[in-house]
């Protein structure tokens, strides 16, 4: 190896060790809740068997009168209303108390009994989907995990440089692990390979869970929207509604429907609201796939909104009603998505394990364990080699006098607002306190009179 490309290739593994010394805790612990969340309806199903599974037996009570039932147990303001996607389902019913707290009750439809009430912020798969989307730390945890993301991006592109054969003879610690030569190559041919073989599905998996980020994912969703690629007039019937309020603020709707503006019920005549069993029986006219929840307008201007993103996502649909007419004021679906929402909304299903059934939840697993088994080996390597009183990077030139490997991060950046806005805090920190700390110096092993990697 030339004394340039040597340098280069010390610039970037030190960008890729450092990257992985500093996400590693949180990259593991998405990597656990992601497996865990992959099979959340399953484990849901068995945890909640008691209040999911009736007998049908006889005819089903009224929508109107499931909710009564409810709302005899809980007393607040109804929320939703899910009817349940077979016979053999129990009905759901979400309740807000004055306090604020979410309740869904149970009920069984054919015998008009509560089955059982849960605390929707103590129900176990969703405390783990928080965890995995936010660290439990709204807006503050949801950058956190975006930068996490973005970094293990930059880590893959400096990996894959790292891993790329030079002279290879055959496949042995390139394609395959050397598992018979000693646990030191065993372990990073481990580390290596496995991150060749995953990166692709693990890049998949980091990108389309980065679309529900609050920096990132908004982005992609407006520029979605702005470029043409957001609503078709077809989907309002109607002029489109000149609203201020996204369809997310109100209900809980696929990610393509999150900026849809919601329409407002229009009271002419002093009419009352439509009954529910208006909106389930409107539902099943329109064909909406039975898997969707119904919620209940917010205000007098407010709509009911039936909402489905089921396995699939060319089942999803977004329909707003209006409260006083029951008349359809908005009908969105799947097939009225512009290309990309199209490509989004199945790169969703697919992230939660959904689109392809048993095998996209084995293959999301798979991607799991790969990149738990990458930083279980890297942690072990970097231990290894750390020398006593020393990181273990590699002393390095400048990122700069690289053009390529300094295109890319240039790139990243921009693509990626919090991957520039941390270079910029990295630069800072050499910077200011780095190159002012001869012990620090020392450790992180930077040569003097550098400004930053």
């Amino acid at each position: 190896m030339k004394k340039t490309q040597r340098k280069r290739y010390a610039a970037i593994w030190r960008w890729h060790f450092y990257a992985g010394i500093i996400i590693t805790p949180i990259l593991l612990l998405l990597a656990i809740t992601g497996s865990v969340y992959l099979f959340k309806y399953d484990i849901e199903a068995a945890l909640y068997k008691d209040y999911y599974q009736v007998e049908a037996t006889g005819e089903r009570l009224a929508p109107e009168e499931q909710v009564n039932i409810a709302q005899n147990e809980i007393e607040g303001s109804v929320t939703r209303y899910r009817p349940g996607e077979d016979p053999e389902r129990s009905a759901e019913v979400a309740i807000a108390t004055e306090d604020g707290t979410s309740y869904t009750v149970f009920v069984d439809p054919y015998e008009g009994t509560v089955l059982g009430i849960l605390n929707d912020d103590r129900r176990i798969m969703d405390i783990i989907e928080k965890v995995h989307g936010e660290l439990m730390a709204g807006t503050v945890g949801d950058r956190i995990v975006e930068l996490a993301a973005c970094w293990t991006i930059i880590m893959i592109i400096t990996g894959l440089y790292l891993w790329f054969p030079r002279k290879a003879k055959d496949i042995s610690g390139i394609l395959l692990p050397r598992l018979k030569q000693g646990r030191k190559i065993m372990i990073r041919d481990l580390h290596a390979v496995t991150g060749f073989w995953w990166s692709g599905g693990l890049l998949l998996f980091l990108l389309t869970g980065m679309l529900w980020t609050g920096l990132w994912g908004n982005s992609v969703q407006n520029i979605t929207t702005m470029s043409g690629a957001g609503y078709p007039p077809s989907i309002w019937i109607g002029p489109a509604p000149e609203s201020g309020v996204k369809t997310e603020e109100i209900a809980d709707v696929s990610w393509a429907a999150e900026d849809l503006p919601a329409p407002r019920s229009e009271n002419l005549s002093g009419r009352l609201p439509v009954s529910i069993n208006d909106i389930v029986a409107s539902a099943e006219e329109m064909g909406v796939h039975p898997t969707y929840d119904i919620f209940y307008p917010s205000g007098e201007t407010g709509v009911f909104t039936l909402s489905t993103f089921p396995n699939q996502a060319q089942d999803e649909a977004t329909v707003h009603i209006d409260q006083y007419s029951g008349v359809t004021l908005a009908d969105y679906r799947f097939q009225d998505y512009g290309f990309i929402g199209k490509v989004m909304a199945l790169g969703i299903t697919t992230h939660k394990g959904l689109q392809f059934g048993l095998i996209n939840q084995l293959f999301g697993l798979v991607i799991c364990l790969g990149l738990i088994s990458m930083i279980i080996t890297g942690f072990w390597m970097w231990l290894k080699r750390k020398p006593q009183g020393n990181t273990g990077a590699p002393a390095s030139d400048r990122l700069i006098h690289h053009k390529v490997p300094f295109i890319i991060l240039i790139v990243l950046a921009i693509f990626f607002p919090l991957v520039g806005i941390s270079l910029i805090a990295v630069f800072l920190f050499d910077l200011l306190i780095v190159q002012r700390v001869p012990m620090l110096r020392k450790w992180l092993n930077v040569k003097e009179k550098r400004r930053t990697d």
